[in-house]
């Protein structure tokens, strides 16, 4: 039978008994943990957000009612427990920061039973994700899931601490806007008192921060909710959150300055951890070739190598016919040790490769005794494949993979390849934080699917000035004022220097194939403000839930986020998306299909 706490006040947290306070009478209350009944006396583990202290029952301190219940507790009972801190009589709990310490319980109050959990509530659990998702509100009482929680809510106030000192207002903006192009599906919201119309939740609050930016508030900040209607994975989810912000009469080194030293303060202050300032700075296309990737991952070496110039002169059709192509190339990458690796594991790596559009991959395999095996044997001699492997710098024991294709394929492949190694080997250390700024991002991407060029970024990026001239000559060459900010393989944050002037950004609109018109009607209210005096400005957007993940060395953003959804953007727990009441639907003009089981 459930108790009322009337009367009791609890005077601290579990974990927040300190051996200062042994001879103390404490008031704890939270969940049993474990409980074990050893006769004449019952050792219970009471955990709250806190952590856990070890509590006592034994007859004398407690009265015989009181023992009783101690002897009925089962796990997820939630109790209230007064009694005195002792030093552990017992052996000493070295995992606990309560170790060293008890609570002998002279008074408790059961404040709720509880039926057995359908999986055990601890520590890095063994539990199906599915199973735990269904039942959230158990998987959230874990401590690793708490703490992960935790470090979020401190992030954000930090967040929040920072930017306020550098004179940042924080604004909200509308959840209910208007759908416009250039971006993921919007998540649409009808409405009823406009039939027909509809609203979009906001995929981000890029228009209206620019247009605070134009009302003169010079610094905005926000976390703001955004919403995107895309194909989810580990890092995706339909509904994120931004740390958003805009800053006006600035370049690009004042945003990342403003930025790297928001980040040696978030992370010295939540983890301890020193970040190095300045932050390493590397253009995209210096990225790309020796990484193979916008995002990368600088806790190790394996850099891709170009070995065209080599590749150009040998007798294998595979790299001629890919130096044929526009922006073809021949590239390798040297996964040092793994020489010996099993004909079966290499045929695994084709086939991860092909998945990443490759045609297939090319290799040389160095034994420890320095024979080889080169897959393309037949088409090259012992000397040119040795010009291939100095090029490399191989040595025995090593593995040299090369990829042949267009530049975009190659390095996609290369990138991915290489992540894949590093894994394998046991090369990505989670407690090592390495930082880097990618700048100089091109304008446009050629989207073969649209047949046009698409913004790598959005509409509103600024071209580099001395681009500028090659925009109708060779679009793809105009580089952008975007920066991104990676960390350990993982963007956490991007943004640009905005376009101001009413002149290049209708130039914008036209390279990506937006007449006039169209371009009024879909950003009429910001083109419009654009003709009241404009200030330049700037901005950046970091992923809270990437950021935090990395921060909390979690697998996915599902572990810092309190009821995620799943791969199909479905929770688990309520069962949302669901159907709605016809009533609902009428009042809406709404029409749903009926669908064939």
């Amino acid at each position: 039978m459930a108790e009322s706490m009337k009367g009791m006040q609890r005077t601290c947290r579990c974990a927040e008994v300190t051996e200062e306070m042994i001879g103390e009478k404490v008031t704890l209350m939270g969940w049993v943990q474990k409980s074990r009944n050893k006769g004449g006396i019952v050792f219970v583990d009471l955990r709250d957000r806190s952590g856990i202290m070890q509590v006592i029952f034994e007859n004398g301190p407690i009265d015989e009612e009181g023992f009783e219940k101690a002897a009925k507790l089962r796990s997820e009972f939630v109790i209230a427990v007064t009694g005195t801190v002792q030093r552990r009589a017992g052996a000493v709990n070295t995992k606990l920061a309560t170790g060293t310490m008890e609570v002998t319980a002279e008074y408790i109050r059961i404040l709720a039973e509880a039926e057995t959990p359908p999986f055990p509530v601890e520590e890095n659990s063994k539990t199906k994700e599915e199973l735990r998702l269904k039942h959230r509100y158990l998987d959230l009482r874990r401590p690793d899931v708490q703490r992960n929680l935790i470090l979020r809510s401190k992030a954000a106030y930090l967040t929040r601490e920072f930017f306020n000192k550098e004179g940042f207002l924080e604004i909200e903006t509308p959840m209910l806007g208007k759908s416009t192009p250039e971006g993921a599906r919007d998540y649409l919201v009808p409405s009823r008192v406009h039939p027909g119309s509809f609203y979009a939740l906001p995929q981000s609050p890029q228009l209206f921060k620019q247009l605070l930016m134009v009302s003169g508030y010079d610094r905005y900040i926000q976390i703001a909710r955004c919403f995107r209607d895309e194909d989810l994975r580990a890092d995706r989810q339909p509904e994120f959150t931004q740390i958003d912000m805009e800053l006006s009469f600035v370049d690009v080194d004042d945003v990342i300055d403003v930025n790297e030293r928001y980040l040696k303060y978030l992370f010295k202050e939540a983890l301890g951890v020193e970040v190095q300032t300045p932050i390493p700075r590397m253009t995209w296309k210096e990225a790309m070739d020796r990484f193979g990737s916008d995002k990368p991952d600088l806790r190790f070496g394996m850099e891709l190598v170009n070995v065209s110039d080599i590749a150009k002169d040998l007798d294998f059709v595979v790299f001629k016919n890919a130096l044929e192509k526009k922006d073809g190339s021949v590239r390798g990458i040297n996964a040092k040790g793994q020489g010996g690796l099993a004909r079966k594991k290499i045929d695994k790596l084709v086939e991860f490769a092909k998945g990443c559009g490759a045609g297939g991959l090319a290799y040389i395999a160095i034994k420890e005794d320095g024979s080889r095996k080169c897959s393309f044997a037949k088409f090259v001699s012992e000397e040119e494949q040795q010009r291939l492997i100095d090029a490399m710098d191989g040595q025995a024991g090593d593995l040299l993979i090369f990829a042949a294709d267009r530049n975009k394929i190659v390095w996609n492949v290369l990138g991915a390849l290489r992540l894949q190694f590093a894994e394998q080997m046991g090369l990505l250390d989670p407690n090592d934080y390495r930082f880097v700024w990618i700048t100089e991002f091109p304008l446009l991407e050629w989207s073969d699917e649209e047949n046009r060029f698409m913004a790598m970024h959005h509409p509103f990026t600024m071209p580099m000035e001395e681009d500028w001239d090659k925009i109708d000559s060779d679009p793809g060459a105009v580089r952008a004022k975007a920066y991104d900010i990676v960390l350990n393989g993982n963007e956490i944050g991007g943004g640009s220097v905005r376009i101001h002037q009413n002149d290049i950004q209708e130039k914008m609109f036209e390279v990506l194939g937006f007449t006039k018109e169209q371009a009024w009607e879909q950003f009429s209210f910001l083109l419009s403000a654009f003709k009241y005096g404009v200030p330049p400005h700037a901005g950046l957007a970091y992923g809270l839930d990437r950021l935090v993940m990395l921060m909390a060395k979690a697998d996915s953003i599902r572990d810092v986020i309190a009821f995620p959804k799943v791969k199909d953007a479905s929770c688990l727990m309520t069962n949302a998306p669901a159907p709605v009441e016809e009533k609902q639907l009428e009042e809406l003009g709404i029409t749903v299909p009926e669908t064939e089981e």
